[in-house]
């Protein structure tokens, strides 16, 4: 990056004026509107955004005050009012909407917020009755024409004012950008406080990683609650990448057709749901289409990054792309390169099968407390290590906590990039540091090839069975989903005498396998009690045991019929498990399993 102040950044804000200097873009923000694609340029989101800190400033809006939002998906308007926030002082306070009525009446009060804003009127209804508990909220959304509309959205474009040009040059680095609230898997709220030269140092630091450029395109499509997208969407606008935002989740196929984006950051759960895709492909009645993929998806899990891999594979692996892999990318816009990954942990198997297909497939990891990056793959050679999180970015510090004799500890980090403290929780705030300033992560890790850093479980899921054995449940519920008729799985043994588990089928695979062996298919919440439906996830699970020792091997399981998810708010927004929620869920059911 250059050292010209001129087009430096320590502001989050800045980054407009970073681009503008930079690589000014036609089309650097855009959303999907009546049929067609509706470009902001990088000038425009600059007159947009003043014209709403102009507002503010008028409103006798002052630094400090927090302004809650409750967006869905990304869309430049969120963008636009988030830096419009930043340049005023405005303490930006992101809501999921799959939060409940009393959690965000919580955080409405406990951060004394002056305004909310909502996506739309039918979450503006939801917040709305909740205004009246709190004295000075003002509740708005962002779909016009409807009543409650925030006005500011549409005002034109006016010239930035002296008022604004002061109050923008006294924010510093140092000051509060926004409070993410994270429930995590223990279900309790709290505040992080993120500084701009908190989030700023990730942003710097993944400029010098990733390979991109303002030729290029990415499409966003998680939620703009989450820092992982917030902070990415930052990331491309300072890269100068065009940055389109997803309609839905029912169009993601469409929209990456659309816009044939070279890049996009992902959950694991959306590789998945792909990889299952490809999974039900294979159970194809044609038998030279069944094999075909049969051979690809196995050329694919045979890819690795830590080998040169032999002429006879590169072969294989061309012939694979040709025939399959191609079109499966053709689905993706055809363009996509590169894919980063964070939120949870992916798959070996599926991280080997996307860079096969030519995705590179970056995993990373981080938190809500580090803004989140703190590590993550390369795309230059030596520098990916599937099934790991990869090295620490540039200016993060990973060190392991007491390891053990597998060298596996809690995972201490410390950088530019750590949180400030939890919002009004001093309490929490010391539980997490240690005496001499490391963050304690809850994460349990190790490193491999002496720089990897490998994920292996959370601190307080690690449980001990009655017998003694210590049990970690993430790495044992990857290994049953490596079953192609298990999409999701929920490991329990805690003081119990052996491990059980409760299993979410893949139903799709399921219901195709029904049609061949004549099982006559209802619907998913029937179908979990078939006889011959639960013998065959038994024989999944006996295969899969068999590579197990015994004190880790399922005994007995639980088939749910329907899919965990953050709207039934059995995953968090970042899409782990609550484990705490599911088990309680099914408590009565999980104890019928230890009945001898």
């Amino acid at each position: 990056m250059s050292k010209n102040p001129l087009i430096d950044f320590t502001r989050v804000f800045d980054i407009i004026d970073y681009q503008q200097k930079k690589y000014p873009q036609s089309n650097a923000l855009n959303s999907f509107i009546n049929g067609k694609w509706r470009a902001y340029s990088t000038e425009e989101i600059q007159q947009k955004a003043d014209s709403i800190s102009n507002w503010f400033l008028e409103n006798k809006f002052q630094k400090g005050d927090k302004i809650v939002i409750v967006p869905n998906m990304g869309r430049p308007e969120w963008i636009i009012l988030d830096f419009a926030c930043q340049q005023v002082g405005l303490i930006v306070v992101p809501v999921s909407p799959s939060l409940v009525a009393k959690e965000i009446q919580f955080i409405l009060s406990e951060t004394e917020a002056r305004m909310c804003i909502t996506a739309d009127s039918g979450l503006y209804y939801k917040v709305h009755p909740l205004a009246e508990n709190i004295p000075g909220l003002d509740v708005y959304h962002l779909e016009p024409k409807e009543p409650g509309f925030f006005q500011p959205m549409s005002l034109h474009s006016r010239k930035s004012t002296d008022k604004l040009y002061e109050v923008k040059d006294a924010i510093q680095e140092n000051d509060i950008l926004t409070i993410m609230y994270t429930s995590g898997t223990s279900g309790i709220p709290k505040g992080v406080i993120l500084t701009h030269k908190n989030v700023v140092s990730n942003i710097k630091s993944v400029l010098t990683i990733l390979p991109l450029s303002s030729s290029h395109s990415a499409l966003s499509f998680l939620p703009f609650s989450h820092i992982l997208e917030r902070t990415a969407c930052y990331t491309s606008m300072a890269f100068g990448v065009s940055l389109y935002f997803g309609q839905n989740r029912e169009s993601l196929t469409n929209d990456f057709k659309s816009v044939k984006p070279y890049f996009c950051t992902c959950v694991p759960r959306i590789l998945e749901k792909m990889y299952d895709y490809l999974l039900e492909q294979r159970l194809e009645k044609k038998l030279f289409k069944k094999m075909l993929l049969n051979w690809a998806t196995k050329v694919g899990e045979q890819y690795h990054t830590k080998q040169k891999l032999s002429f006879g594979y590169k072969i294989e692996l061309f012939m694979a792309r040709i025939l399959v892999f191609n079109y499966w990318r053709r689905m993706l816009g055809g363009k996509i390169k590169l894919m980063v990954v964070g939120g949870a942990a992916l798959r070996p198997e599926i991280g080997r099968f996307f860079t096969a297909a030519g995705i590179k497939t970056l995993v990373g990891y981080g938190l809500t407390e580090t803004s989140p990056l703190l590590t993550i793959n390369r795309t230059e050679p030596g520098l990916n290590q599937l099934g790991t999180v990869g090295i620490p970015i540039p200016g993060v510090q990973i060190k392991i906590d007491h390891p053990n004799e597998n060298d596996e500890g809690e995972i201490l980090a410390k950088g530019p990039n750590v949180m400030q403290e939890y919002y009004k929780r001093p309490d929490l705030t010391e539980k997490v540091f240690t005496d001499d300033g490391w963050l304690k992560t809850g994460d349990v890790g190790k490193f491999v090839s002496k720089r990897f850093l490998k994920i292996t479980d959370r601190t307080k899921d690690i449980f001990k069975t009655s017998s003694g054995k210590y049990i970690a449940p993430q790495p044992l519920e990857y290994h049953y989903m490596a079953s192609t008729f298990i999409q999701q799985c929920l490991i329990i043994g805690f003081n119990k005498p052996y491990v059980t588990a409760l299993i979410v089928p893949l139903f799709s695979i399921l219901e195709i396998w029904c049609e061949q062996e004549n099982i006559h298919w209802t619907s998913p919440q029937y179908m979990v009690h078939n006889i011959k439906v639960r013998e065959k996830i038994q024989k999944e699970i006996d295969k899969l045991n068999d590579e197990l020792p015994n004190f880790k091997r399922v005994r007995n399981f639980i088939l749910n019929h329907e899919e965990w998810s953050v709207e039934n708010r059995d995953l968090t927004a970042s899409f782990k498990m609550i484990r705490g929620k599911i088990i309680e869920d099914q408590k009565t059911e999980i104890e019928k399993m230890y009945v001898v």
